[in-house]
């Protein structure tokens, strides 16, 4: 059904939405969101005061509509055109640019860059120093468990039991 075919009449009776919907489809191509709204309020022979009290309908009723596909910046097309892939770069891509920075700005950066790496240094020379001082601490600690290794291999096990053996016999007597 094309919208040059139909009446006026009968163009009045469709919904909004029905008619963006034939007017997308009919065009093949994307609208944006007010292009939209004047080219239906046209074919319905809406007024200016008509148009102003229900242009929020209209879209409402395309973001509810899962036919429709807010593609970013106002522009709107049919969900049927897009596969999912194209449809995430489309949206992503309508994303504005960040805008350039002022001199006076970027200076500010590269001062805080440099105050950031100043400060890294710092703190990668106290981590190194603590490092360090636990690396001495646990060689002192080695060195003491190996004395006391080497303590306990002049202790001889049999001459302990020995002694007991002895004083149990004593007791006994």
């Amino acid at each position: 059904m094309k919208l040059a075919d139909m009446k006026k009449e009968e163009l009045s009776e469709f919904a909004m939405v029905e008619i963006a919907f034939l007017l997308m489809k009919e065009k093949n191509k994307p609208f944006e969101y007010y292009q939209l709204m004047d080219q239906v309020a046209e074919l319905k022979g809406m007024t200016n005061e008509e148009v102003k009290t229900r242009i929020s309908f209209l879209y409402t009723d395309l973001n509810i509509d899962g036919r429709f596909l807010a593609l970013g910046d106002n522009n709107w097309g049919l969900r049927s055109w897009y596969p999912l892939e194209q449809v995430e770069e489309e949206i992503t891509s309508s994303v504005a640019k960040p805008k350039k920075k002022s001199k006076a700005l970027l200076e500010d950066d590269e001062l805080l860059d440099e105050y950031e790496e100043d400060e890294f240094e710092d703190l990668e020379d106290e981590l190194d120093e603590l490092n360090q001082e636990e690396d001495e601490d646990e060689d002192e600690e080695e060195d003491l468990f190996d004395d006391s290794e080497e303590e306990l291999e002049e202790f001889d096990d049999n001459d302990e039991e020995e002694d007991f053996e002895e004083e149990e016999e004593e007791f006994s007597k």
